[in-house]
């Protein structure tokens, strides 16, 4: 029998955002597998043109929940779409905060086989009531999917087991343009994320000081929604290092491979905002190794699980500038060795690969 399986997310392309991105290639490679797909997800523009063309060039159907200015609205409609579309699936994946929620409350009434894919935030919440209802919505699925170790941790008090199934990314997506695009500094250091406290691009802005002691002519790129670029720009500022730090703000597919082209080292030193916001895995670091680019990143998050240590990067305490200098010196010591590695461990992340886990599962 083919499987019929429903995924309700709640982030979907064309609009930014990693649950969306993970959501979308799953479903891309199920369907490419065999299987029946469908999806429920938010309409995030205004008014849904952009999601509309979209949609229209998938092989599989997606379903938009219309947006209102009252929010309560929205979510009613989930629970309702979610409701209605349940009893035609064989397995319902929930992917984000209020889809874990929805399908929690639906399994009551249905038979279906259910999996929850967790990525960090939506299980770190620091407000009791909110960790507690995702708990009990999280007992009540057949299977639960972390992307990391970290965020397997983060749910290691439930009587539960967990499977880890790291992120994946298309590996033919990213080769190299052969550009030749020229980034200012040796080396150049390049952060790719919404510049915010999770992403960790002020770790890296407050070690650069020490990091230029040792490498003089050192320039620090960052790329992506320039949220918090402000307050950064601030820090900066008074460390007297503006000269050696850009904000790009965001760019399109083909620059950020140019950019990445141009990089020496991919570096995220991610820590958890007040919020509980944590890095569940770190795509971005994938798709910089698929390019030859080897990576730094901090441990204590799910950054761990997406660098090999001492073969595609290194990983480093994000509060420790002298580990930084460190593993800086480490990687441009052993370039050549570092590339080969980091192309090798994004390859074996391929969703090729990735999607037979899930195929298991789902068997």
């Amino acid at each position: 029998m083919n499987r019929k399986i429903l995924i309700v997310t709640s982030e979907f392309p064309p609009q930014p955002g990693g649950i969306g991105n993970h959501a979308y290639n799953l479903a891309t490679y199920l369907k490419a597998n065999g299987c029946i797909v469908s999806v429920i997800a938010d309409q995030r523009s205004e008014n849904g043109t952009e999601e509309d063309y979209f949609d229209a060039t998938l092989d599989f159907s997606v379903v938009r929940v219309k947006r209102y200015r009252w929010r309560f609205i929205m979510y009613l409609k989930r629970i309702i779409l979610t409701f209605s579309a349940f009893k035609r699936a064989t397995h319902v994946i929930a992917t984000g905060k209020f889809s874990l929620w929805n399908v929690g409350f639906c399994s009551y009434f249905f038979k279906q086989k259910t999996m929850a894919i967790i990525h960090g935030t939506e299980v770190n919440f620091k407000l009791a009531l909110l960790r507690k209802s995702i708990d009990f919505s999280l007992k009540r699925f057949d299977h639960i999917v972390a992307v990391s170790s970290y965020t397997k941790m983060l749910v290691s008090h439930l009587d539960k087991v967990v499977s880890v199934i790291p992120n994946g990314i298309n590996v033919s997506e990213w080769n190299n343009t052969k550009s030749k695009l020229s980034l200012q500094g040796a080396p150049v250091l390049t952060t790719v994320g919404r510049v915010s406290s999770r992403k960790g691009q002020l770790n890296v802005i407050r070690h650069l000081p020490e990091l230029i002691k040792n490498f003089p002519n050192l320039h620090y790129h960052c790329v992506g929604i320039p949220t918090e670029a402000d307050a950064f720009l601030g820090v900066a500022k008074s460390l007297n290092i503006t000269s050696h730090v850009t904000f790009h703000g965001s760019v399109k597919d083909r620059r950020l491979k140019q950019m990445l082209e141009a990089t020496d080292i991919f570096i995220m030193l991610s820590s958890e905002s007040a919020t509980g916001d944590v890095e569940g895995f770190g795509i971005a670091i994938l798709e910089a190794n698929a390019m030859g680019v080897p990576a730094i990143g901090s441990t204590e998050c799910g950054i761990e699980d997406a660098i090999y240590p001492h073969q595609s990067g290194l990983l480093i305490d994000a509060d420790d500038p002298n580990q930084l200098v460190s593993a800086v010196n480490e990687i441009l010591g052993n370039m050549p060795k570092f590339r080969t590695e980091a192309k090798m461990w994004a390859q074996s992340h391929d969703w090729d690969v990735i999607v037979e886990n899930y195929l298991k599962l789902l068997s």
